[in-house]
């Protein structure tokens, strides 16, 4: 802990270190201090210290742990939103300095995922900060962004997480959903109509696994390359599509529970890149520390 020591004056409070606030954030959201240390890459008893010195620094109880469930306490998410923004602060003064340094061409590669979220105000910041260097967006399926990379043809990606694939940094998880257009609900008794992604699509993949794991019939009612296209499609009321809960398209909206149709369980959103002093790292960096400024965008007022 880190004190004032003059003399005369009242002592300074603890400084709240960034490696606490990004455990602490990555527990709140992943609501299990388990699934937080896979994300973060840290063992879990490393987790639950960092929180631990953080509840002792607040001198407040942030996070309400029983047997059932993990959640912020009141002063936990009045904390969060301080700790996000002082992560993302932070990220924009280490950038702001290190612009002069930053020169070249990054080739990245983001998931369809993000046609409609603020990722390309993301961009925009980031080129605006650092003007010696050029952006190429390549915007495509997650498997196909994964094949660039491998292939060199990509310095970085932004998709979910492949199933087997351990590499990147994750910059959050959440439940993916079935979407339609407003009150659309399957017929009892018909194969249910989907609108998906082609092969290979990470997406696809886990709804044609939950419907066939829960024995229920099911028919491609539209594929598309492109979320523009699955959109229209779902707008349409052609079928049901799986999407990521917080990046759902305008116009359409989350399908109830009890409509019947399969939970989709957890996707990651992952940052695959270089480290160091190669100009991708600093834009993994400004990704990363923008992630809730990317996911919240995608919920719009009447639309899902």
């Amino acid at each position: 802990m880190i004190y004032d020591n003059h003399a005369g004056q009242a002592p300074a409070r603890p400084r709240f270190e960034p490696v606490l606030l990004r455990s602490f954030i990555a527990v709140v959201e992943a609501r299990s201090f388990t699934r937080a240390a896979r994300h973060l890459g840290l063992r879990q008893s490393t987790v639950s210290q960092h929180v631990a010195r953080l509840e002792a620094l607040a001198g407040r109880r942030l996070i309400a742990r029983d047997t059932h469930r993990v959640s912020p306490t009141p002063d936990g998410d009045a904390l969060l939103d301080f700790a996000r923004r002082l992560l993302e602060a932070e990220a924009r003064i280490d950038a702001y300095f290190a612009a002069s340094a930053l020169r070249g061409r990054i080739r990245i590669g983001a998931s369809e995922d993000f046609v409609f979220s603020a990722l390309p105000e993301v961009l925009a910041d980031f080129a605006g900060r650092h003007p010696e260097v050029d952006l190429e967006l390549t915007v495509g399926l997650s498997q196909t962004l994964y094949a660039g990379f491998d292939a060199g043809e990509l310095d970085l990606i932004f998709a979910k997480r492949r199933a087997g694939d351990r590499r990147g940094r994750v910059a959050w998880a959440e439940e993916l959903v079935w979407i339609a257009r407003p009150g659309k609900r399957p017929v009892a008794g018909q194969p249910v109509p989907l609108v998906l992604y082609p092969p290979p699509s990470v997406t696809r993949e886990r709804a044609l696994e939950a419907m066939d794991r829960a024995h229920l019939p099911w028919r491609i009612a539209c594929s598309s390359g492109s979320l523009s296209g699955l959109r229209a499609a779902a707008l349409a009321g052609l079928g049901f599509a799986a999407h990521a809960a917080r990046l759902i398209p305008p116009g359409l909206a989350p399908v109830p529970p009890d409509a019947g149709l399969p939970p989709l369980g957890l996707t990651e959103f992952v940052v695959i890149g270089p480290e160091g002093r190669h100009p991708a790292a600093a834009l993994a960096e400004a990704l990363l520390s923008a992630s809730d400024r990317i996911r919240s965008a995608g919920i719009t007022p009447g639309g899902g």
